[in-house]
This record gives C-alpha cells, sequence and structure tokens, in this order.
C-alpha cells in the first residue's frame, strides 16, 4: 500500500510538470486552423511541425492521466474488498480513510483530464458551492504575508533562543540520568538476589541507552548554537548586505510609495488653485453652496487618488507584504474612522457653511468678538480692531455657533494709541493689544498689562473720541437767592475766560455750569465741560483747573463755601 500511494504521488508530480511544459490542446487547434489559412506564407510549414510536437505532448500527458486513473481505480476496487474483510475498528477506520484519499485523487484526475482535454477552465460550469463569508479569515489572509515576514526576520532569534532552552533542559536531564545510572550500578553491586540483580540490569541498560540519546541531543543543540555564533561573527556585513538589499529592494518600494502619495497631493493641489483662479466665483470674498460642494468633493478624491496611486505602487510591485500592512492599516483608520463619522459629518456642514458657524458672521472666542472670514480645515478668525487673525481647527467649531451682527458694533472697546481709565483708576494710552495682553502706558511712563479678558471685564472707559469730566462747586445758602440764576452764569463766564486764556478753548467742545443739588451744608453747581478726544492726556489736569477756577471765582466774588455743619438743639 506504501508504494502504491508514492507511485500516484510520483505520476501526480509527473502530470503537474508535463501540464508546465505543455500548452493547451485548445489554444494549439487554434493555432493550427490559423497556421492551415496562411499555408502560403513562406516558415509556416515550420510553425506547423511544432504545434504538432505539442499535440502529440498534450496526447500522451492524457494517456498518463487515463492510466494513472485506471490504477487508481483499481486499488479503490481492492480497499473496498479490504474493507468489507476487516475485523476491528481501527483497520476499518484506517482503509475508510485511504478510500476517502484515492476517491479525492480520482475526481481531480478527471477533472484534470477534462480540462487538459477541452483546453477551458471546466471548474466554470460545475455548480459552486456558496462559500461562507468569515471576516477573521479574510482578516487572517490580509495579515499572513506581514506576519511570515515578521517570523522569516525573527527566524534566527528565535531559533537560537529554542536552542538555549534544549540545551539548558537536556543537560538537567543528562544531570539527572547519569544520577540514575550511577544509583542503579550501586544497588546492581551490592545485591546478592539474582532475579533483583537481573531486572536492576535490564534497568539499567535502559538509563544508559536514555544517558547515549541525551548526550547526543546535548551535542547536536550545542553544535547548532556553536554554528550560530560562528555565523554571528559577520553580523556587520550581513547587516550591511541586508541593508543594501533592503534598499534596493523594500526600501525603493516604500520610497516611491511614499512619492506617488506626495506627488498626487501636489498636483491636486496645483489643479485645485488652477480652478480657482478660473472659475471666478472663488475670488468672491464667501463662495457659494455650488463651490463649496464642488470645493469638498475635489479634497475627497484628492484623498482617494493620493491613497490609490500608493496602493498601485505596491501592487505593480507585488510586494504583498507592503501591501497587506497598508491594506490592515487603512482598515484600522477606517474602523477608527467608523466611531468618528458624526463628527466628520458636522465638519462637512461646517465646510458648506451650513453648520452654526458661518462665514461673514460673529462668533466669541476666549472673551473676545471675532468675525469669521473663512471656514477650512484650519478657519480663518478676524478682528478688524485688534489686527488680529487667527487659525482654528475646524474641529473646536463643532460647540460653537456664530449670529449674524450690526455693523455698528465694535470689535474691541479701544485701538492702539487709544486713552483708557479702568474702573480700578488706572489711565493710561493703550500702545498694545492683542487676544491675549494689553498694555498701557501711564502718564509718567510707567507701564501696566492686563490678560485681556481682566481688562475686558475692568469695563474700560475709551477718552480717545470725546470725554467729560464733571465738577461738584457748592456755595452757602447764603446765595440761595441767586444761587439758581446769576451765579451759574458769572461761574460760567469766569471758566470759558480761563480756558481760553490757557489755549483750551479750541479742543472744548461744550462747557455748562447748572445748580445741581441743594445739600445738606451747601448748594451745589456742576460744571460740564466735553472736550475733543486728543486733550484725553490732560484729562486729570483739566478736572484740577476747574476745580481752581471755581475757588478764584468764588473768591473774586465773595461766594462763601461752606464746610459741613452739625447743628445740636437743645431742650
Amino acid at each position: 500500500m506504501l508504494s502504491l500511494r508514492k507511485t500516484v504521488l510520483i505520476m501526480q508530480c509527473l502530470l503537474a510538470t508535463s501540464l508546465i511544459l505543455c500548452p493547451l490542446p485548445g489554444r494549439a487547434s487554434r493555432d493550427m486552423d490559423r497556421h492551415v489559412t496562411s499555408e502560403m506564407v513562406p516558415g509556416a510549414n515550420n510553425g506547423q511541425g511544432a504545434e504538432n510536437d505539442d499535440t502529440a505532448q498534450t496526447l500522451d500527458t492524457l494517456g498518463s492521466i487515463l492510466s494513472l486513473r485506471h490504477q487508481l481505480e483499481k486499488e479503490l476496487y481492492r480497499k473496498k474488498q479490504l474493507l468489507k474483510k476487516a475485523q476491528n475498528a481501527s483497520e476499518k477506520e484506517q482503509i475508510q480513510h485511504d478510500i476517502e484519499q484515492l476517491n479525492k485523487q480520482l475526481t481531480k484526475s478527471v477533472n484534470d483530464f477534462d480540462r487538459i482535454a477541452s483546453g477551458v477552465d471546466v471548474s466554470l460550469f460545475q455548480d459552486q458551492k456558496p462559500r461562507k463569508f468569515d471576516w477573521r479569515e479574510e482578516i487572517t489572509s490580509l495579515v499572513r504575508p506581514a506576519l511570515d515576514e515578521m517570523k522569516r526576520m525573527t527566524a534566527r532569534m528565535r531559533l537560537r533562543s529554542r536552542l538555549n532552552m534544549e540545551t539548558e533542559r537536556y543537560a538537567k536531564m543528562l544531570k539527572e540520568a547519569r544520577a540514575a545510572v550511577a544509583n542503579l550500578n550501586a544497588l546492581a553491586s551490592k545485591t546478592t538476589d539474582a532475579a533483583t540483580r537481573k531486572e536492576l540490569q535490564k534497568e539499567l541498560q535502559e538509563w544508559r541507552n536514555r544517558v547515549s540519546q541525551l548526550d547526543n541531543a546535548l551535542a547536536i543543540s550545542q553544535m547548532q548554537l556553536a554554528q550560530l555564533e560562528k555565523e554571528d561573527k559577520s553580523l556587520i556585513e550581513r547587516s550591511n548586505l541586508s541593508l543594501r538589499q533592503f534598499f534596493k529592494t523594500r526600501g525603493l518600494y516604500i520610497f516611491l510609495t511614499i512619492f506617488a502619495f506626495v506627488a498626487t497631493l501636489i498636483v491636486c493641489s496645483i489643479v485645485h488653485k488652477l480652478m480657482i483662479r478660473i472659475l471666478p466665483g472663488y475670488r468672491e470674498e464667501h463662495l457659494s453652496l455650488k463651490l463649496r460642494i464642488i470645493d469638498l468633493a475635489f479634497r475627497a478624491v484628492t484623498v482617494i487618488l493620493a491613497i490609490t496611486s500608493a496602493f498601485g505602487v505596491l501592487y505593480v510591485a507585488q510586494d504583498w507584504v507592503l501591501l497587506s500592512i497598508a491594506i490592515v492599516f487603512m482598515l484600522g483608520l477606517g474602523w477608527t474612522a467608523r466611531l468618528a463619522m458624526p463628527r466628520m459629518w458636522n465638519q462637512g456642514r461646517l465646510m458648506l457653511n451650513l453648520g452654526a458657524v458661518r462665514e461673514g458672521e460673529r462668533i466669541v472666542l476666549d472673551g473676545v468678538p471675532w468675525l469669521v472670514k473663512k471656514i477650512n480645515i484650519h478657519s480663518e478668525f478676524e478682528n478688524p480692531v485688534l489686527g488680529v487673525t487667527r487659525r482654528i481647527p475646524i474641529e473646536k467649531l463643532l460647540d460653537m455657533e456664530s449670529r449674524p451682527f450690526d455693523r455698528s458694533e465694535r470689535w474691541f472697546p479701544c485701538k492702539k494709541g487709544d486713552w483708557v481709565i479702568l474702573s480700578d483708576g488706572t489711565r493710561g494710552k493703550v500702545v498694545s493689544q492683542s487676544h491675549e495682553m494689553v498694555e498701557l502706558v501711564m502718564r509718567g511712563g510707567a507701564r501696566k498689562s492686563y490678560i485681556t479678558t481682566d481688562f475686558l471685564s475692568l469695563t474700560p472707559l475709551n477718552l480717545s473720541n470725546t470725554f467729560r469730566i464733571k465738577v461738584t462747586f457748592g456755595i452757602s445758602y447764603d446765595l440761595q437767592e441767586h444761587a439758581t440764576s446769576r451765579i451759574p452764569e458769572i461761574l460760567n463766564e469766569y471758566v470759558s475766560a480761563r480756558l481760553s486764556r490757557e489755549g483750551y478753548m479750541e479742543q472744548l467742545k461744550n462747557l455748562r455750569v447748572e445748580f445741581k443739588q441743594a445739600g445738606a451744608s451747601s448748594l451745589d453747581l456742576v460744571v460740564i465741560a466735553d472736550f475733543e478726544g486728543e486733550m484725553a492726556p490732560l484729562y486729570n489736569r483739566l478736572r484740577r483747573a476747574i476745580q481752581r477756577w471755581c475757588v478764584e471765582a468764588a473768591t473774586i466774588n465773595n461766594w462763601e463755601i461752606p464746610f459741613p455743619q452739625l447743628t445740636v438743639h437743645r431742650a
């Protein structure tokens, strides 16, 4: 039975070799017909002779297949007879297994005969059993080339580790086996019973054989380790050779893959710039919905083309290891993107200007208002007063919303060069401002810096356009008769004259003196003076000057300036 199996295997090898060397008969017959129609062409007889040789080889192959089939049928008949005569279950199981193998070989020989004789793939005409899809098996088939390559790269290291473990195990077992031999020798030399000595000698011989086997196994393992160490002495040379081989083959493929990917992105970027120049709608401040859809589709096509070009290089190079790694990497990206699909959808809506944040609207970010200039992968925000532009990743816009704004709305309370007064009493000139810091320089040159959010929380009062100074001045109740009429007129004329004399009249927009209130100890007047913004640096000086002028007017006109009084009434 064993010789028959070997004969069958040899016949199959010869059959496979003949199939490689011989063309299909269908092709031979088609070529023969073509040569028959062109028999008047010079040299046609030589081609016809070669085709006759091919046909003869094909017929010989078919004869070999028929001979193999007859032998298989005879052997199958003999096995079936043996199965009927078999007595025990194990023998029946073995014969049944042989019958199954012979049936498979017989079916294969029949299919091979039909395929070679017809010259076509007969499997197309057979009923195909539906194959159950198993995603684990499919992923394994993709990962297998990379795993095989990793196994090949680590084969030497794993072999060394295995040999070290075997050497240690054999050495330990050999030590115990020799100890057993020594113990058996001692017992056999001391015993006086013949039967016991005979059993001990028998056991001793088995342990001696075991020692010999372990000794041989240990020697083989040590020899293999020594050979590996000898080969490791040329590690540098082998490493240099491996590096050169890598850069000639796989390294070159990696470089070409990256080059194809980057080159596709560059070409698509150039095409995109040409689109911007050619299509008139791209030159508008805000793109229309149609152009936004085109732009978004172009970006998606760019990514697909870049990935396809990279995979195309690996496919043409037929480097299945790198191709399988790339496929697994892309599957991982796709699985990750599955969880990010809702965010990607919202980002797509933003890029189409259909989301909660839209171009040309106002949005507050970190306490500072911004104008949404452009929404893209990196969106552009601008504050016209600060003169600052920010690039914001589109994913940060998902939780924000913008709104339309009126042109009268201010983008920041002040600009560089303005004078401001803060609620903490600080007055200074703005010398630097951004969405991060605002720096003021005060009279005398001292500088003070604020974080922008803190600066805004102090409600800055901007003096650089126009500003108003109010000074309260009190007179005694003895002047009650003229406190609401004559005295305010006299004080107004005097302050106006002093403003003109000091050279402040050109920057004065308005001056009024009015009766304010009847206080506890005085009748209060208020001096209201409006100035142009260029007088902002002299804000405190003007306030002090108006106070001084009020006192001077009271002195000249003999107006009593009262002080708070406490009256005690006695019973």
